[in-house]
């Protein structure tokens, strides 16, 4: 959820006026010396940037200090940065910073703040921060407990095949949950997240539904998948 490799293979656009090419070629020199584990030259580049008022070098300025590269360990200054970056609308600083208020890492544990920088990144369209709303408003973290919601958030996620919204909807729709118990769109989304790399051990619960299922019902369900991959997952 937290791939660092997403941040640092973002296409940089090169703003108008001299001013923006240079930032957007200096940020690209920070870029070469990381990947080619030159830490203080990448530090040196994007440090400058980032006090300039750059966001997707304040965001690598947040990874390098959440993880120690060319730099102490620093979760405090790693949310520092995340939040200048957060503030400008960058989805991943978003979600970063959402993460530590979730779990408290450099910052006070508060899971409405949590929940009001998921719900940016989320509006965004980022998938995991989609996951993560369906999640708070299920379990009811910094938000009243609310699964239809949920059900909504995690129907976002999945359609971009998040392979645990899949799964926790398949689980809504199996026991009505947020929305019409329905087994036929349980078995589906079951199906879905029983996809390879998927973390989510679906076949006891898949099994279940399955043994619920007529034939011509496995069939309907058979289609539902074939409809749902055609409009590439849109409106399943």
């Amino acid at each position: 959820m937290r791939n660092i490799a997403a941040i640092f293979c973002l296409t940089i656009a090169v703003l108008l006026g001299g001013a923006g090419t240079s930032w957007s070629a200096d940020f690209q020199k920070g870029l070469s010396a990381y990947k080619s584990g030159d830490f203080e030259t990448a530090l040196r580049e994007w440090g400058q940037l980032a006090e300039q008022g750059d966001a997707e070098a304040q965001t690598s300025l947040g990874h390098m200090y959440r993880r120690g590269r060319g730099v102490r360990r620093d979760i405090e200054a790693a949310a520092k940065w995340y939040e200048l970056a957060a503030k400008q609308g960058v989805t991943s600083a978003q979600f970063d910073l959402a993460e530590m208020y979730a779990n408290g890492q450099g910052v006070t544990p508060d899971y409405r703040d949590a929940v009001k920088w998921y719900r940016l990144a989320a509006e965004q369209g980022r998938a995991d921060a989609q996951y993560s709303m369906g999640e708070m408003y299920r379990r009811g973290l910094g938000v009243p407990k609310d699964f239809e919601a949920a059900a909504k958030w995690y129907q976002s996620a999945a359609e971009q095949r998040h392979t645990g919204a899949q799964y926790n909807l398949g689980w809504m729709y199996a026991n009505g949950q947020g929305v019409k118990q329905d087994n036929l769109y349980a078995y589906m989304w079951f199906n879905f997240a029983e996809s390879p790399g998927a973390n989510h051990p679906t076949s006891g619960d898949k099994d279940r539904i399955a043994e619920l299922l007529s034939p011509d019902q496995i069939k309907a369900v058979q289609k539902l998948v074939r409809d749902c991959v055609k409009r590439k997952f849109k409106r399943c």
